[in-house]
């Protein structure tokens, strides 16, 4: 036992008040829902003395233990030194390898003198911290010292690993643009709940937010505005690689996506000679859909398309190109199925892997291609058919930008209205017959921004469904219960609070009794 633990409990019994009661496993907060959760008596305390440890010479190793002495710091005041050891020492937080994992699967071992953490690797390390930090009072989340509050980890065992391999979201910078800063924000919630991609959106008819150096009017043209007739805004090459940096250390892949052929007025008012009659449309701020298109017999457009992707595949290091291929009303499909064709051909042929929204079934898929299922069942199934992998995202459960019922004044509801027990509520195996869990790349939540601006919309959009969608991609159907998660969210409420998260707080868990 820690000696300052045997000496805070000779300072109660000679005081003779009453200790405050170690925390216990059993009864943490933890979202997503762990495979195992077993409980021992006792906790383990941080305090100055406390190290957090290295026990493998490997990349991204560091990036853990950096996170978890970061966030302690910004907490606690206390400094505590990261440094290699092979063994677990006590009054340590060790984090090692263990073949034996999982590749992002972990344990947690927790006792009164240590805490010993094993990752089947970096990521799964990752993903253990953020369950530690979850162990943790909640105090953790906000920058201070705080009076009065005991840092201690409840003794037990955690083993884990994730249902998906792919657990994304998207978040939409075309609709409304969003800056650096919000961007490194929403990757920050979504690595807290162990989402591994973020999608982004990049181009649509309202905007056009990347640069592209060999077509530079893309963005001082097409990036010039966005819905509503805001002034818009792009990201430089190097702002994009900045993000890619700040998502990699977080585990995080990131997913550009280029919409083509429709989708693509930005484009098209910038460059006249990607039209079929050779002129340039007006910039669009408005929220209708499926009025554009590249000309696709256009020797100009492929040359273009493949520029884009070109340069978009040197600052991507993730393996996926997302090129879009939604709600394309006016290219006709005998045009549009040779131009989804030629378009995964140049994506292949730089070495990266096709997605596109789920009516690229249309087309011949090549063997690496995914297609996201988020409208037609039927196109879901016409993928697997072909071979391809589908990712998840159907607008009934996962869209975060439907309103949750009819009074909430963001978002819209042509696909249903979302409340948190149909976002939790679902199995994506089960989804669509014949699409079973070997089918499945993964699951995304993507955020839709018509009607969202600003980081506090975007909170409030996504918070709780974000999480709860988590848990559907990371916990396993047999252990996931409507109750419980309710439970967990609504203890999660001081959390969010203290990370001045403007969430939505859903009338389905306001009877909902927690421990305080």
């Amino acid at each position: 036992m820690k000696w300052s633990k045997l000496l805070g409990l000779g300072l109660c019994i000679a005081a003779m008040v009453a200790c405050e009661p170690d925390p216990k496993m059993e009864d943490a907060v933890l979202l997503p829902l762990p495979q195992e959760v077993s409980s021992a008596k006792g906790s383990f305390e941080i305090d100055g003395n406390t190290e957090v440890l290295i026990g493998f010479d490997m990349e991204g190793m560091d990036l853990s233990a950096g996170f978890l002495a970061n966030l302690l710091k910004n907490s606690t005041g206390l400094n505590l030194q990261v440094k290699n050891q092979k063994l677990p020492s006590d009054g340590s937080i060790w984090l090692t390898l263990n073949d034996d994992f999982a590749a992002e699967g972990y344990q947690i071992e927790v006792s009164e003198n240590q805490v010993i953490i094993q990752g089947g690797s970096p990521a799964g390390l990752f993903y253990a911290v953020q369950t530690l930090r979850m162990l943790l009072p909640n105090e953790v989340e906000k920058a201070g010292s705080y009076e009065g509050v005991s840092w201690k980890i409840p003794a037990g065992i955690i083993k884990d690993a994730p249902t998906y391999d792919y657990r994304g979201s998207m978040l939409d910078v075309s609709r409304h643009f969003f800056e650096v800063a919000d961007v490194k924000k929403y990757i920050d919630y979504l690595a807290m709940y162990k989402y591994n991609y973020l999608h982004l959106h990049l181009s649509d008819d309202q905007g056009w937010r990347i640069e592209i150096k060999s077509w530079p009017k893309l963005t001082e043209i097409g990036g010039s505005t966005q819905v509503g007739g805001g002034k818009g805004g792009f990201y430089t090459q190097e702002d994009y690689k900045d993000i890619v940096q700040y998502a990699a250390d977080r585990f995080i892949t990131i997913v550009p996506e280029i919409d083509m052929p429709g989708h693509t007025n930005a484009a098209l008012a910038s460059y006249p000679e990607l039209n079929c009659d050779g002129e340039a449309p007006d910039l669009y701020t408005g929220t209708e859909v499926g009025f554009s298109t590249f000309c696709t017999d256009k020797e100009v457009t492929y040359q273009f398309v493949d520029d884009v992707i070109r340069e978009l595949v040197e600052i991507t290091p993730g393996p996926y190109i997302h090129i879009g291929g939604d709600e394309s009303h006016v290219t006709a499909l005998e045009d549009y199925i040779p131009f989804i064709e030629q378009v995964q051909d140049m994506v292949t042929s730089y070495g990266k892997q096709v997605i596109g929204w789920d009516e690229i079934a249309h087309a011949a898929l090549r063997p690496s291609a995914t297609a996201q299922y988020w409208a037609k069942a039927e196109n879901a199934k016409m993928a697997v058919e072909q071979g391809a992998k589908v990712l998840i995202s159907p607008a009934t459960r996962a869209y975060l930008d439907m309103q949750y019922d009819s009074t909430t004044r963001l978002g819209l509801h042509w696909a249903a209205y979302v409340e948190l027990d149909s976002a939790y509520l679902w199995e994506p195996s089960e989804l669509v017959e014949g699409i079973n869990k070997e089918n499945i790349l993964g699951v995304e939540a993507p955020l839709w921004t018509e009607t969202i601006s600003t980081l506090d919309e975007v909170e409030y959009m996504v918070f709780p469904r974000l999480i709860a969608i988590s848990e559907v991609a990371w916990t396993d159907a047999k252990d996931r219960n409507w109750e419980s998660f309710k439970k967990r969210l609504k203890s999660h409420y001081k959390r969010m609070e203290l990370m001045d998260i403007d969430f939505y707080k859903s009338p389905l868990i306001d009877s909902v009794e927690v421990k305080k």
